[in-house]
């Protein structure tokens, strides 16, 4: 029974309608901010900018939590790229289905990376926080990935419009899955998995319930908190003034 009610709230729900995904993350992230990222064409008569070399001061943060309490062993295993020993930790709560989250792993991670994560400065440790079906089913294809975990996650971020816009995602998921090395039966074991699903959801909760989280992407740095999709100007400002 359990099974089956799982089905019919996971993996039927993802051939419905995607009307009210992007709703679904309008409540995500700055908007205006994450718009305000993508700068404008320049008018053919406007004079060329002038450039600075100032450093971009950090931006404010809108609280804080108890890192150490942050940092406890959640329901699922966490997923983290970087030494554990790094003096700059970033907590990411990310949904699959949020435009904002998928400008941020496209735009600002890969710099991240290679400036502060693959150095050994910083450290970051994903979260689960789906807002709805499609993006549950994403984050269990990912967890099913095992150690491709990251690499599910870029590919889902990536063609994001491909499979969380459309009206059947189920098929669109499936077929991204499969060049993912899944079968038709492992992907549907995977989302028809009631303790992988019931796991997702206890790390979106613990989020909401115990660090406040309410849209996506919300990171904590050292225990500070910073809502929207950062550029990596501003990540590099915010782990720069914690060196």
């Amino acid at each position: 029974m359990t099974r089956n009610l799982h089905r019919r709230t996971v993996l039927s729900l993802l051939a419905v309608s995607a009307t009210a995904l992007v709703a679904a993350c309008s409540d995500s992230g700055d908007t205006a901010k994450a718009e305000a990222s993508e700068p404008a064409a320049p008018a053919a008569d406007a004079p060329s900018p002038i450039t600075t070399s100032a450093t971009p001061a950090a931006p404010e943060s809108s609280g804080s939590v108890d890192m150490a309490k942050l940092l406890e062993p959640g329901a699922l295993p966490e997923m983290s790229l970087g030494k554990a020993d790094a003096p700059v930790t970033i907590v990411e709560y990310a949904s699959m289905t949020c435009p904002h989250c998928a400008h941020f792993h496209e735009t600002t991670l890969p710099e991240l990376k290679a400036k502060y994560i693959d150095t050994g400065k910083a450290r970051l440790i994903f979260r689960e926080f789906p807002f709805d079906p499609r993006a549950e089913a994403g984050f269990m294809l990912a967890r099913c990935s095992k150690d491709n975990y990251f690499p599910m996650i870029d590919v889902l971020f990536k063609q994001q419009r491909g499979w969380a816009a459309v009206d059947n995602a189920k098929d669109a998921l499936l077929q991204i899955s499969k060049l993912a090395g899944f079968s038709q039966e492992s992907f549907e074991a995977c989302l028809t998995d009631q303790k992988l699903l019931d796991d997702v959801r206890a790390v979106q909760k613990r989020g909401s319930e115990e660090f406040k989280v309410d849209s996506t992407p919300t990171f904590f740095i050292n225990g500070k908190t910073y809502k929207g999709a950062l550029t990596i100007a501003e990540m590099s400002a915010i782990i720069d003034g914690m060196l």
